[in-house]
């Protein structure tokens, strides 16, 4: 479970009814909404929230560092509230659905030192790909 509520109190963030349901809404494990989606959700328990509102508390989120964008294969922004937490992604490449994993290992040090070009390495991000359950069990009908 994500610990969004918590972080934010924490820093003193001011929670307005509106930020709140927005931090709420993405409170929780391998939630990765897009912005409409946050907004839907949003709206379910707030119905008077504007989407410019969800927009700019998703926007002051990720720029305070307490939430990540992820962005794949061109598909609509997401939003993950497990910013503090080390983590990779298992993206389905037929709908788009986004699960935490914690592989083992660490990609920083997995990269020869011949591969990094003189560079100083300060993180990586390992996307992984295939299809879930549900889209699996589809394309096998």
């Amino acid at each position: 479970m994500s610990d969004l509520l918590q972080r934010l109190r924490e820093r003193g963030w001011r929670l307005t009814a509106q930020r709140r349901v927005v931090a709420e809404v993405l409170d929780g494990d391998h939630v990765h909404y897009t912005a409409d989606e946050v907004h839907a959700r949003a709206a379910d328990r707030l119905p008077e929230i504007a989407r410019a509102t969800v927009y700019n508390t998703l926007s002051e989120l990720v720029t305070l560092g307490e939430v990540r964008e992820v962005s794949t294969d061109g598909r609509a922004k997401r939003y993950d509230p497990n910013a503090h937490h080390a983590h990779q992604h298992l993206v389905c490449s037929r709908c788009g659905t986004i699960r935490d994993v914690h592989p083992t290992g660490d990609p920083l040090t997995s990269l020869p030192e011949s591969e990094r070009f003189g560079y100083t390495l300060s993180g990586a991000t390992v996307t992984y790909r295939g299809l879930c359950p549900s889209c699996a069990a589809s394309a096998g009908a």
